[in-house]
C-alpha cells in the first residue's frame, strides 16, 4: 500500500515539479519581462530549487566517452557483454590508432568490477571505473531495477547473485585467461562467497580480489545501518519494508525492497548535511557560481536516483550477513544453477591475493569490518595478503572522489599489477610465400633445348628449396647481377644450366 501512495504522491508532484523548472529559466532570463524584477535571480533560486526536490530522478548514464592513457586521447565503446535477468555485464571498450598507446592497452589487467546492488545504481562508481580505464581493461555489474524486471522472470535470491558473480568470472578467464576482481561495499560477501565455490572445486580462481569498505564481519564497530539490520527482527523486516511493485511497472506485482524507503534511509542517517548542501546550493544560484552549482547537481542526479531490490534477495542479505554471520560462522550454504548446495568455505582460497581498503571514517561499514577477510581467508599465504585504512576518508572517499584517485588507486593499481603474469611475446606473423610458379619463372630460364623430363626435375627441385623454410622471400637484386637472390636463407638460385649439361653428358 505505501509503494501505492508513494507512486500517487510524486504522480501529483511532478507537473508542478516541471512548472517550477520552467518558472526557474523564466525568472533567469534577463531578457524577459519577469527576468527584469529586482529580486529575479533570488525567485529563479527558490524555483530551480524547489524543481530539484519534487523532480523523479532516473537512471543516469555512465557517460564515459573518452578516457587518457599517458597523454593520448583513448576512446572509450561502452556494450552489453552479458545481459541477464537481473543484471547487465559492461564493458568499456577502448580503441585508439596510436600504436604504441594500441600495445600498452592489450597487455593490460582485466578487471571485473562487482558494483553493489544496495539501492543506488552502478554509475555510482563512474569515477572508479573513468580511472581504472587508463591502466586496465574494465567491466562492471550493472544491476537492473527488480521493479523493471516481468515477475515471468523468476525470483532473485543472494544464491543467484553468487552465482552471477562465478559466472561472470569465467567469462573473463575466457577471454583473458584470468583476471582481478574489485568488490565495493555490499558485494564483498557474495564475491567472497563465489570465489570461495569456485576454489573448493578446483576451479582456477581470479588472481586477486580487492575489497572496498564491505561488511565481511558486521560485528566490528558496528554503524547505524548494521545496528538497524542486527537489532530488528527478520519477520519485521519482512512485514515493514516489504512491498509489491505497483501496475504501471513491467514488473508489476513482484515482491521487493523499494529504492524510495532506501534512499529516505540514506538521508536520515546525515539529515543536517543534506539540508545544508540544498542551502548551499541555493545561494550559490544566487551567486552565479556555475561551477559549485553543477557540482551539486552532478552528485544529487547520482546519489537521488535508486532502485528495488527484490525482496528475496534484501531478506537473504539482511540474515545471511548481518543476523546469522553464516559466512564467519561456516554455515553458509549457497545452491548452485544445478541444483547443487555447497558450503561456502573462505579458506580453500589458496591463489588469490586479498587486499582490503576501508575508510577511516566509513559510517556504513565500520572500522575492522573488511580486513576480517584476512582472518577467514587463512589458506592464502601472508606474504599475498594488504591492507589499507585511508586516512579521512568517509565511505564513498574510498571509491570516488580526490582521496580515490590519490591514495587509494595508486595502491590498488600496484596490488594488481604485482599479481599479473608477465605478458608473453607474441611472435612475429610469417611473411606470405611467393607463388612456386613464380619463383621459378623469375630465378631461371630454362633452356629450350633441355629435355622436357630435365625441366620437369628443374621445377621440382626449387619446389623442395623454396619449402625448406618459410621464410623465405625475395630480394630486389643488386643491379650488378641479373639474377633474384633468396633471402634470409643462403641459398644459391637453382642451376639450371648447369644441371641440363650434366643431364646431357649422362646421355
Amino acid at each position: 500500500m505505501l509503494y501505492k501512495i508513494y507512486e500517487t504522491q510524486r504522480s501529483l508532484m511532478e507537473p508542478f515539479s516541471d512548472l517550477a523548472h520552467s518558472a526557474s529559466k523564466v525568472y533567469g532570463n534577463p531578457l524577459s519581462l519577469l527576468g527584469r524584477n529586482p529580486f529575479a535571480q533570488r525567485i529563479s533560486a527558490g524555483y530551480d530549487l524547489m524543481h530539484r526536490l519534487g523532480k523523479d530522478y532516473e537512471k543516469p548514464e555512465f557517460g564515459l566517452r573518452t578516457v587518457d592513457v599517458d597523454g593520448v586521447e583513448v576512446a572509450i565503446h561502452e556494450r552489453i557483454e552479458l545481459d541477464k535477468p537481473f543484471c547487465e555485464l559492461r564493458r568499456f571498450k577502448r580503441f585508439t590508432d596510436d600504436q604504441a598507446t594500441l600495445g600498452k592497452l592489450k597487455n593490460q589487467p582485466s578487471v571485473l568490477i562487482v558494483a553493489p546492488l544496495s539501492g543506488h545504481y552502478a554509475t555510482l562508481l563512474r569515477d572508479t571505473v573513468k580511472t581504472m580505464l587508463k591502466d586496465h581493461k574494465v567491466y562492471i555489474t550493472d544491476w537492473k531495477n527488480a521493479r523493471l524486471v516481468p515477475l515471468s522472470e523468476g525470483e532473485f535470491h543472494l544464491d543467484d547473485y553468487v552465482n552471477y558473480v562465478q559466472e561472470f568470472i569465467r567469462h573473463l578467464q575466457g577471454i583473458y585467461g584470468n583476471c582481478h576482481v574489485v568488490s565495493v561495499c555490499q558485494p564483498t560477501v557474495p564475491v567472497l562467497a563465489a570465489v570461495s565455490l569456485m576454489a573448493s572445486r578446483g576451479e582456477v580462481t581470479p588472481l586477486s580480489m580487492t575489497m572496498m569498505g564491505g561488511p565481511i564481519d558486521a560485528r566490528k564497530s558496528p554503524t547505524a545501518v548494521n545496528n538497524l539490520a542486527m537489532n530488528k527482527s527478520f519477520e519485521w523486516f519482512e512485514n515493514n519494508v516489504i512491498y509489491r511493485v505497483p501496475t504501471n511497472f513491467a514488473g508489476a506485482g513482484r515482491r521487493v525492497y523499494p529504492g524510495f524507503l532506501q534512499h529516505t534511509g540514506f538521508v536520515a542517517m546525515n539529515p543536517s548535511n543534506h539540508a545544508k548542501s540544498h542551502y548551499d546550493y541555493f545561494k550559490d544560484l544566487i551567486k552565479g557560481d556555475d561551477a559549485s552549482t553543477e557540482a551539486h547537481r552532478k552528485f544529487y542526479d547520482e546519489y537521488n536516483a535508486v532502485l528495488d531490490m527484490d525482496a528475496n534477495y534484501y531478506l537473504e542479505t539482511i540474515r545471511v550477513v548481518f543476523q546469522e554471520f553464516c559466512l564467519l560462522k561456516g554455515t553458509w550454504e549457497v545452491k548452485g544453477v544445478d541444483g547443487k548446495v555447497e558450503m561456502v568455505r573462505p579458506q580453500d582460497i589458496k591463489t588469490t591475493a586479498l587486499f582490503s581498503v576501508e575508510g577511516e571514517l566509513d559510517d556504513i561499514s565500520g572500522s575492522g569490518q573488511t580486513e576480517a577477510v584476512h582472518s577467514i581467508c587463512s589458506g592464502v599465504p601472508k606474504s599475498e595478503k594488504k591492507h589499507l585504512e585511508v586516512e579521512g576518508a568517509g565511505h564513498f572517499g574510498i571509491f570516488s572522489g580526490r582521496r580515490w584517485r590519490e591514495v587509494v588507486y595508486p595502491a590498488v593499481k600496484s596490488f594488481i599489477i604485482s599479481h599479473q603474469p608477465v605478458a608473453k611475446a607474441v611472435a612475429a606473423p610469417l611473411a606470405p610465400l611467393t607463388p612456386v610458379p613464380q619463383v621459378v619463372a623469375k630465378a631461371h630460364a630454362v633452356e629450350e633445348s633441355v629435355d622436357k623430363a630435365v625441366a620437369e626435375a628443374v621445377a621440382d627441385a626449387a619446389d623442395t628449396a623454396v619449402h625448406l623454410e618459410p621464410t623465405i622471400t625475395l630480394e630486389t637484386p643488386p643491379k650488378s647481377r641479373k639474377k633474384p637472390v633468396l633471402a634470409p636463407v643462403k641459398l644459391k638460385p637453382v642451376a639450371t644450366k648447369k644441371v641440363a649439361s650434366k643431364a646431357l653428358r649422362k646421355k
